[in-house]
């Protein structure tokens, strides 16, 4: 199964597929709970809350993890090494089998304090602890994606990952339906018992990439035996490697997931001082479960992009291959801006239609959703050009751009929020001019990069050529 590579293009073909699969489920899975009698907008407000500071810890443990162990790998198996491949991918699933299991104690046992002190949302406290198990099976899980993809079996990821969502949207209306007849629809239950599902979907993905992983083993040993000599690194080497890699892209998956944390302790707390507590979480509630579920859904399906560009980049560039780098490149971001401007258009114009169909008995938000829909596609070239940033291990520029958006998603929503007349749109605004300014800074440095480093390089290889 191993042995089998497949093209570029089938490779974004099958994540877009499973990003179909998984946006479509996904939307059942939202449009239910939305619609639910006694979890609707309030419910969606707990459990974004809870979702967000979960999101952090994945961001610290497990969210670059896939990125970073996919660059590492396909470098190795592009000069033959597989052996050494093989000794990251255990090296790296045990120690960031031990981060997340860390991750997960700290969800656990800091689940009053996070949600009273910091949230401002003592009803978050269940979902923060039913969402803790996973931060350990994500963790693992990332390393075991990160081995594949390196090795260019995108396919196993992708299926992964579709199942993982199915599971979840299948469980959570279960789930969500038995507890809420048992409860009388009481909204923190209901909210606990759909983040349950959520872990569970986490050990259900987890179970398969490890069968995935059992069932090639023998595969793996024959590469491993007949791999290209190479000299053997010591464990600590390995290990800084690992984390020369994988921090950059952590550091970058933190702060691309600090903008949304900085709605969850911003929002509610600011504009409940004129609109009112209940109506704020209502208000939140509409944004985080309504809007940023729309607006995210081409930001699933261009990640095919930025995910099969680290492995298939760093390759090329492994192996001297410019023009095949640059072509991917190019490709890649002419899909993407078809992408990101259709929907763009598409949800701005049809918004109103949009939620009152999907969401017919808590339809609010059409403005909000207008608002948003033009940060897509700043988004989604944000996406791709971090994917060819990843695989030409430029990471600086990431963190940097990054860090320039979070601090003025911070700046903007302290001073905007507070502003009666804005409210929540201070929110969206902040969020789009930082999307702005990181797109921007992304692409003149790429664009920078690529005219001078590899001219650069393709000249001395000429000149190697000639001199030989």
């Amino acid at each position: 199964m191993l042995k089998k590579k497949h093209g570029f293009i089938y490779s974004i073909f099958i994540l877009i597929v499973s990003q179909c699969i998984i946006k479509i489920t996904g939307l059942i899975y939202k449009l239910y709970l939305t619609n639910k009698s006694g979890f609707g907008d309030e419910g969606n407000a707990i459990y974004a809350s809870a979702f967000q500071i979960y999101a952090i810890l994945l961001a610290i443990t497990s969210i670059g993890v896939p990125n970073a162990i996919s660059k590492l790998i396909s470098s190795k198996v592009a000069k033959g090494d597989n052996k050494g491949a093989y000794r990251i991918f255990k090296i790296a699933f045990i120690l960031f089998g031990g981060l997340g299991f860390l991750g997960s104690c700290i969800l656990f046992f800091y689940a009053h304090i996070i949600s009273c002190n910091y949230l401002g949302i003592p009803e978050a406290e269940i979902s923060l602890i039913a969402l803790s198990p996973s931060i350990f099976f994500v963790s693992i899980e990332a390393v075991l994606k990160g081995y594949f993809n390196g090795r260019e079996k995108i396919s196993i990821t992708a299926n992964s990952q579709s199942m993982e969502q199915i599971f979840k949207t299948i469980s959570t209306i279960i789930f969500v339906e038995i507890f809420s007849n048992i409860s009388r629809k009481n909204t923190i239950i209901m909210v606990g018992v759909a983040s349950i599902a959520t872990t569970l979907g986490t050990v259900f993905s987890c179970a398969y990439l490890y069968i995935c992983y059992l069932k090639n083993k023998k595969q793996i040993w024959k590469e491993v035996l007949t791999s290209v000599e190479q000299k053997q690194e010591r464990i600590k080497t390995v290990i800084k490697t690992i984390f020369w890699v994988t921090m950059p892209i952590s550091i970058s998956s933190l702060l691309g997931a600090m903008n949304k944390t900085i709605d969850a302790f911003t929002i509610v707390k600011n504009i409940s001082e004129f609109v009112g507590l209940e109506q704020a979480k209502i208000q939140y509630g509409i944004l985080t479960g309504k809007i940023d579920t729309l607006i995210n859904l081409p930001f699933s399906f261009n990640m095919a992009f930025a995910i099969t560009l680290i492995p298939a980049i760093s390759a090329a560039v492994e192996k001297k291959d410019y023009k095949s780098a640059k072509k991917k490149i190019k490709f890649s971001l002419l899909a993407t801006l078809i992408i990101g401007s259709t929907c763009s258009l598409g949800l701005y114009i049809f918004a109103d239609f949009i939620l009152k169909v999907l969401f017919p008995n808590a339809s609010a938000g059409a403005n909000m959703l207008k608002l948003s829909s033009w940060s897509i596609i700043f988004v989604v070239l944000t996406q791709t050009i971090t994917g060819v940033i990843q695989g030409l291990g430029k990471f600086k520029i990431m963190i940097i751009s990054l860090s320039i958006g979070c601090i003025t998603k911070l700046i903007l929503n302290t001073f905007l929020l507070k502003i009666e007349t804005i409210g929540i749109y201070g929110a969206i605004i902040s969020t789009l001019i930082s999307h702005i300014i990181v797109c921007l800074i992304n692409i003149i440095m790429l664009f920078r990069y690529m005219k001078t480093a590899f001219e650069i390089k393709k000249l001395k290889n000429k000149e190697f050529l000639l001199q030989k």
